[in-house]
């Protein structure tokens, strides 16, 4: 009966000691995972067909606010996101990424379907109007404000310059922060696509 008792409580020590062993997820960017915002967006693509989170279901997501005539932050964000779909190799085919944009009055659906595709043919960009716009952004608690130039229409807008990233099952798991680099982005989403 003693014997029986030991074995019993070696097979649990060893089952708990076995559970241990699996390290958890180790992100290089930074884990939002369960994070309370960020949930969901409904705004037309570049082609004018109305898109939400669920119509990439399957795939990881990175979303980027921005607009077509910062001179800075959303081209080297752009680039460096095509950059990592180089890397990823065919493994790049299961994930996208949206461009949002915070200047619906400059960047038409037209100038996004330029724009957008220029640095990855699978890129996608979203546009609503103003109150759509406010309506996400405020969502995913991103930042911007028009900075006003020397001329009405030559303004600028500060923004939040990071991305978020969902997983395979739409979940929102990472924030970028703008200029982490192509290999951290590459590590993080293939551990979200081994999920």
């Amino acid at each position: 009966m003693r014997l029986r008792f030991l074995l019993a409580m070696c097979v649990v020590v060893l089952g708990l000691s076995a559970c241990g062993d699996k390290a958890p997820v180790a992100f290089t960017n930074t884990d939002v995972t369960g994070l309370a915002y960020g949930k969901d967006f409904s705004l037309p693509d570049h082609n004018g067909k109305l898109r939400t989170l669920a119509d990439f279901k399957g795939k990881a997501v990175v979303v980027f606010f921005g607009f077509t005539q910062c001179p800075d932050v959303c081209p080297t964000t752009m680039l460096e996101m095509a950059n990592v779909m180089k890397e990823l190799g065919a493994d790049a085919d299961k994930v996208q990424v949206l461009f949002i944009t915070l200047d619906p009055e400059r960047d038409t659906a037209e100038l996004l379907k330029q724009y957008a595709p220029a640095f990855d043919p699978r890129f996608l960009g979203l546009r609503g109007d103003l109150a759509e716009t406010e309506k996400t952004a405020k969502e995913f608690k991103v930042f911007y404000q028009k900075v006003p130039g020397k001329t009405p229409g030559s303004y600028t807008i500060d923004h939040t310059a990071g991305s978020y990233v969902f997983d395979t099952q739409g979940r929102i798991r990472l924030f970028i922060r703008h200029g982490q680099g192509t290999e951290t982005i590459v590590h993080d989403l293939k551990i979200l696509l081994a999920e």
